[in-house]
């Protein structure tokens, strides 16, 4: 028999989004800000501060700001909120609703969303084709300290990656080009390795093999050892030598990592990745973290949030779509950023793993493993004992709903970054998105049983999605389909 546990901030650090769903808490937020913004344009033009509106929709605030000078709202946000966790009776506030929601814009000006109450997430109202980065993303402790949250540790690694991409493709012509080290391989050795990359890939990932054949033979032969890399990585964890797995082994194979990038590969297959990163602007960041990853497999089976989801999905999944950006291409036409590009490569790493966790529910709990976030399963009255026993109910199918809706949304922010992708990367990689979106609705057709029933896709609705998929990698870049109307 287990204890459900009232729902609320947790005891040891409590989010900005338990202080905003507190009706004390919304007026004196509010009231500091107007303050604030009273005394901003006495004290500087008021023609460049910036405009605040708030409107009351389904019982919950959204704020909107517009920016008009460099002042910056996510300082005067983060100022707001950190007086409002410090006072005292605040902390208590009771847990809400997520909220992420904002208003068109119809002018040109610059246009701040608080995208997460939880989090306190600031972000830009998206332009045409671009997708919203995080800019500020805080979390509060009892104590009333600023804690960065994943989101935004995550967002740090995507522009790190995408400035690295665009001092690659920024014309350079007072350098000499830098000569791929040669590496030390017997007379077509390197041929003989990318060809076992692509055998392995062909064998475990078929649908996603056949989208690479429409790659140049380049990419094609990139992307394989790429996927063979964070294949045999996740059998370290899920293969069936993983009981006998320690945390020095997984140092040995960082350390491995590092001879890698550095031209001295063990292996043949190791040679595939070491010739493919000396071809492409690849950082050595997301391997690293997915390593990251499997230490967190090793360790953890129990995720208090979803904030400690999130950065675990990042660390297994969306660590892939960083890495293969710079392979994929950005097509040439493309009016999008580079950071969007990257944003919406992660976010489909997101939704896959959110997938996948959400599709082996059954076969985690059967290892003592659940990857789903503790508080939220307290707030739809669930516990580790629900999970274990396996039995569907009413309160496990609205659990599994937000879930799904979640996991749908970060699929619908993948969609738009992967036609701003190299035409003939899209394919596959659309066809990764679809056939992963469809285990959700098997999921919902399986009646909500992911305990004892695995939810997939057959053959014949994979055979249906791969015309579909190519249809859609035809269309032209999503920035300049917005950028016509």
């Amino acid at each position: 028999m287990c204890r459900h546990l009232k729902s609320g901030p947790s005891v040891t650090k409590r989010s900005v989004y338990g202080i905003f769903s507190s009706k004390v808490a919304i007026r004196f937020a509010c009231e500091v800000w107007v303050l604030f913004l009273g005394w901003l344009p006495r004290r500087t033009n008021p023609a460049k501060h910036p405009s605040v509106s708030t409107e009351r929709a389904g019982g919950h605030l959204h704020l909107h700001i517009e920016e008009k000078s460099s002042v910056r709202p996510v300082i005067i946000m983060a100022i707001t909120l950190l007086r409002a966790a410090s006072l005292p009776g605040l902390r208590d506030a009771a847990a809400g609703q997520h909220v992420c929601s904002y208003l068109p814009n119809n002018n040109r000006r610059r246009r701040w969303i608080l995208c997460s109450l939880k989090y306190a997430c600031l972000s830009v109202d998206p332009g045409p084709g671009e997708v919203s980065p995080v800019y500020s993303s805080l979390t509060v402790t009892p104590a009333g300290e600023a804690v960065i949250s994943s989101e935004q540790k995550v967002y740090d690694v995507v522009l790190k990656q995408a400035a690295l991409l665009k001092r690659h493709l920024r014309p350079q012509p007072h350098t000499i080009p830098a000569i791929p080290k040669e590496l030390d391989l017997p007379t077509n050795g390197l041929n003989q390795a990318y060809h076992r990359c692509g055998e392995i890939c062909e064998e475990y990932a078929k649908t996603f093999y056949l989208g690479t054949m429409l790659m140049t033979e380049e990419r094609r032969r990139a992307i394989w050892a790429i996927y063979v890399w964070c294949r045999r990585t996740d059998e370290l964890v899920d293969g069936p030598n993983a009981s006998h797995i320690t945390p020095s082994a997984l140092d040995r194979w960082e350390k491995r990592l590092d001879d890698v990038f550095t031209g001295r590969p063990y292996d043949m297959l190791d040679a595939a990745l070491s010739d493919t990163i000396s071809k492409f602007p690849i950082d050595i960041q997301p391997f690293r973290d997915m390593i990251e990853g499997m230490r967190s497999d090793l360790r953890k089976t129990r995720y208090k949030n979803f904030d400690e989801l999130y950065m675990y999905c990042y660390y297994v999944a969306g660590t892939v779509g960083l890495m293969s950006v710079p392979v994929m291409g950005i097509a040439p036409e493309s009016k999008a950023t580079t950071e969007s590009v990257y944003s919406a490569a992660l976010a489909l790493g997101i939704a896959n793993q959110l997938t996948n966790i959400l599709r082996d529910v059954g076969e985690d709990a059967r290892r003592g493993r659940i990857y789903l976030p503790q508080d939220e399963l307290a707030e739809a009255g669930l516990c580790d004992e629900d999970i274990f026993n396996g039995v569907v109910t009413n309160k496990w199918r609205s659990f599994m709903k937000r879930q799904i809706k979640r996991a749908r949304m970060f699929f619908e922010e993948a969609e738009r970054g992967v036609t701003e992708l190299s035409q003939a990367s899209r394919w596959p990689v659309w066809a990764s998105l679809l056939l992963y979106r469809q285990i959700l609705d098997e999921i919902e057709a399986n009646d909500y049983n992911n305990f004892t029933k695995r939810a997939y896709v057959g053959k014949a609705k994979k055979l249906l999605a791969l015309p579909v998929a190519y249809g859609r990698s035809l269309l032209m870049p999503y920035s300049l389909r917005n950028s016509q109307k």
